[in-house]
């Protein structure tokens, strides 16, 4: 049967009407999409190499993965458009129920199908080299083992590309794969992989079929085309129906084939030339494997087993280096290996971009970069787990990009991956968003606005002199950048002008002409026209941490007075100008004083002040930001940020403000139980394999970025300094 033929039988019994028109599904499960209706909202796990993630379903669909690079193009983005995205779905053909896991500390994903016939699960990882193989090159690929562990199951895959962001065409064929060997057979059949060719990026998927058992055969396995362009899709896709019993394993591997050259073609052996060479077939096969390319090894069930292996031997091998010994260890070291899935060596990302922050509405923004103020913010949780090589080499990061700071002498608050600074916005009209949520957009533009940013980057430079001490690398940031920003008087020169502040508000924009024309090629840097008062309490943070440094690393510091001055003044205008008297909190800005932000529960955190919480621990309803233990930034209805659109509470603020409670737990027992409270309740919203969003609806549901690393890292702090502050006062 033709794949046009396939999807015309299949579409007649998934849709009441033709497919462009459909809109009515007739059955429960439709296994042309891998997925069930649409009003099944499914989470999703991530797996990743620290060069670029994919992200699965509960369902077993790669719905999310960008190539090679968490900033490249995607190939799957079925997560921000159901029908012409791309998906790499496995899936039983009847009705089940999943369970997911992570294999015990690592970042190995299992997925589990269940129902009355059998049980099969999916195994999901990108490899990685463990220490005994640390020299052999990263193979970038996607591996996807299916095994029946009980009974039989019929199983549908479909590999359904959409290159570039689903704009792309490309070309798909069946074609012999050479790098299948013959398994000692005298008149092997040759087997055939599927090739899907776009104008930048070409793609194959390969698979190996085994049996675990004696007496069981392998699987037979036939790929065959699959039309799915009447859903928009830009070429031919690949599907497979397996039928598999007890024992049987089937592995597909999902790779960028490397370029053609001139070096000679090494055949794939054959038990024939064994005995003209005299030496066992098993032998020939290793001699081969080592004359191939290393990235282009010979695809065999030993080595997708060793990949396996030393994957999951990676990343125990990682988490066993923490030194924490505090409670909830396991919601701490899961959220230390989310956080070092979203490392592209030596920086740090989200692969994700365009998740809303609320079902439907415009908050929808690119987080693959490498943020200044997230970055330095995970540097702090991984240091205070023992991980300090990760803060060795974001460190050297951060020095490369201080030597090639702004003409003005400033930094940006992000950088690509990369270490470059362009950051062009772009927004994809051709896709439907998730859940309807537009647009879909690539890319930020504020990666202009700087304040807060040198607060959060010294004070990791502080705790890290003083847990790692990188005295070797102190004296180049103080001659060459760090500390001279501030001798230039930099920090001190612009710590009174306005600023988008960590939240990117946008109300009473103006366009700031030093900022602007400081960078060749740079969009205007818009601005809010609001003094803004977390980037005051982190400008404060900034200096203070300066003059630390060089009162402890005994630095010369010819400007102490000016600095002392600025710090202290700082000091005086947030506590005169943003603390409402007759409601007896800190406000968002110096302009508006009636208005709640819960940036300012930083406070206590950065040693800035004691903490002023009890309005925050309010109902939004009465004057608050708080709603069942959870907190809100800031109400959306008060404070208009010139984004517009609603949004749940933001898990970076509830633990906030947990552990601004924990500091006023060292003097009140009562503030260290609610703070305890808050934070049980608080692990209660991590999905079931215990990974946190950015935010979380009123109805409980994970929104915005998946997975997010700042509420990791403030999970991490948050249980760090809850269980020392337990343990001092004897709880």
């Amino acid at each position: 049967m033709s794949g046009a033929e396939e999807a015309t039988t299949q579409s007649t019994y998934k849709y009441s009407r033709s497919p462009p028109d459909a809109v009515k599904i007739v059955f429960e499960f439709i296994p042309t999409l891998g997925r069930f209706i649409d009003s099944f909202m499914p989470g999703w796990e991530r797996i990743g190499n620290l060069r670029t993630a994919a992200l699965v379903s509960t369902d077993g669909s790669i719905e999310s993965y960008c190539v090679p690079d968490f900033d490249s193009p995607s190939v799957f983005a079925r997560i921000l458009d159901k029908d012409k995205g791309g998906h790499f779905s496995i899936s039983p053909r009847i009705s089940f129920s999943t369970k997911q896991n992570y294999l015990p500390s690592s970042n190995v994903l299992q997925t589990k199908f269940l129902n009355e016939e059998g049980v099969v699960c999916v195994t999901d990882f990108l490899p990685r080299n463990p220490a005994a193989t640390a020299q052999k090159p990263l193979l970038h690929w996607l591996i996807r083992r299916v095994e029946v562990v009980r009974g039989k199951q019929s199983m549908r895959v479909e590999c359904a590309p959409a290159f570039n962001y689903a704009r792309a065409e490309h070309r798909t064929s069946l074609v012999p794969d050479d790098t299948i060997p013959t398994n000692g057979e005298r008149t092997p059949e040759i087997q055939k992989k599927a090739l899907f060719e776009s104008s930048n990026l070409t793609l194959d998927l390969r698979f190996i079929a085994e049996s675990l058992i004696d007496g069981v055969p392998s699987p037979a396995v036939e790929l065959r085309t699959l039309d799915l362009r009447p859903w928009g899709h830009k070429g031919i896709s690949i599907c497979v129906d397996l039928d598999l019993v007890e024992g049987q394993v089937v592995t597909f591997v999902l790779r960028t084939p490397p370029n053609a050259t001139n070096e000679q073609h090494i055949p794939n052996p054959t038990i024939q030339q064994a005995e003209q060479l005299g030496v066992s077939f098993d032998q020939l096969l290793r001699g081969t494997t080592n004359l191939r390319k290393k990235e282009d090894p010979l695809l065999t069930k030993t080595l997708l087993h060793d990949l396996l292996r030393g994957t999951n031997d990676y990343w125990n091998a990682w988490v066993r280096r923490s030194t924490y010994d505090g409670s909830w260890k396991e919601a701490v070291h899961r959220s230390a290996l989310a956080l070092k899935l979203l490392i592209y060596e030596p920086t740090v990302a989200s692969p994700t971009f365009s998740l809303p922050e609320f079902i439907g509405g415009t908050r929808n923004w690119d987080y693959r970069a490498s943020w200044i103020r997230d970055s330095s913010f995970t540097l702090y949780a991984l240091i205070r787990l023992g991980f300090t090589h990760e803060a060795d080499a974001y460190m050297e990061f951060i020095i490369n990009r201080l030597k090639d700071k702004n003409p003005d002498g400033s930094l940006q608050i992000m950088y690509t991956i990369h270490g470059e600074k362009i950051f062009p916005e772009e927004e994809l009209t051709h896709l439907d968003g998730h859940k309807g949520s537009k647009p879909v957009r690539m890319e930020w533009l504020i990666s202009q606005h700087f304040q807060d940013i040198y607060g959060e980057l010294m004070d990791c430079i502080y705790l890290g002199q003083k847990v790692r001490h990188y005295v070797a690398l102190l004296p180049f940031i103080v001659s060459q950048t760090g500390l001279k920003v501030w001798q230039t008087s930099f920090v001190v020169a612009h710590c009174n002008d306005p600023d988008l502040s960590i939240w990117s508000v946008r109300e009473k924009e103006v366009v700031n002409d030093v900022l602007t024309s400081s960078v060749p090629g740079r969009e205007p840097a818009w601005l809010s026209a609001l003094v803004l008062q977390y980037s005051k309490i982190m400008m404060w943070v900034a200096i203070d941490r300066g003059l630390r440094l060089a009162d402890k690393r005994s630095f010369p510091c010819p400007k102490r007075n000016r600095w002392l001055e600025a710090r202290d003044d700082l000091y005086e205008q947030i506590m005169e100008k943003a603390w409402n008297p007759e409601k007896k909190f800190f406000a968002q800005s110096y302009d508006e004083t009636d208005v709640l932000d819960s940036a300012v529960l930083i406070m206590p955190l950065v040693f800035f002040s004691t903490a002023h919480i009890g309005r925050y621990l309010r109902s939004p309803e009465r004057g608050g930001l708080t709603a069942n233990n959870l907190v809100y930034r800031y109400n959306t209805a008060e404070s208009d940020d010139g984004v517009g659109g609603e949004e749940g509470t933001f898990c970076l603020c509830t633990l906030w403000c947990i552990e601004a409670l924990t500091r006023a737990g060292d003097y009140d027992k009562a503030a260290l139980q609610q703070s305890i409270r808050m934070f049980e309740d608080f692990l209660q919203y991590t999905n079931h394999v215990g990974l946190c969003t950015e935010e979380i609806s009123p109805a409980g549901e994970g929104l915005g970025n998946a997975v997010q690393g700042f509420t990791h890292v403030t999970l991490i702090s948050a249980a760090f300094n809850l269980s020392r502050t337990m343990k001092r006062r004897g709880m």
